[in-house]
């Protein structure tokens, strides 16, 4: 019985949620005539307050906490400096031209058989 009103307030916060982000476009879209700051405002917190409501959510909760545990991740990441990643740059673009130069023969060598081919 618990998992049912769970999952029934579940689906009341999500609804609540989409309701309130759908009123901020259908807000901002019929106050045409107000003022783009104004609007823009009302836009951020009805928006803002749909998106706290459905990180009350199971969803939402779980996806807080995968953020949460990504950026700790990002933080134990060890970056590359400036020359390792200007060297990689490098690699990659002659690599690419390379490849792009080998197609282009392939390219021009079948376009050259299939003419002779048909005459």
């Amino acid at each position: 019985m618990e998992t049912s009103t769970l999952r029934m307030q579940n689906y009341i916060r999500w609804s609540i949620a989409i309701a309130l982000v759908g009123l901020a476009v259908y807000g901002n879209s019929s106050f045409v005539d107000q003022p783009l700051l104004y609007r823009v405002i009302g836009v951020i917190i009805v928006a803002g307050l749909g998106l706290f409501v459905a990180a009350t959510t199971l969803e939402g909760k779980e996806s807080l906490k995968i953020i949460l545990e990504s950026r700790a991740e990002i933080r134990r990441v060890v970056w590359p400096t400036r020359i390792e990643t200007t060297q990689t740059t490098l690699i990659v673009l002659v690599a690419i031209t390379i490849a792009a130069l080998v197609l282009w023969g392939l390219d021009s060598l079948f376009g050259w058989a299939t003419a002779q081919l048909l005459g």
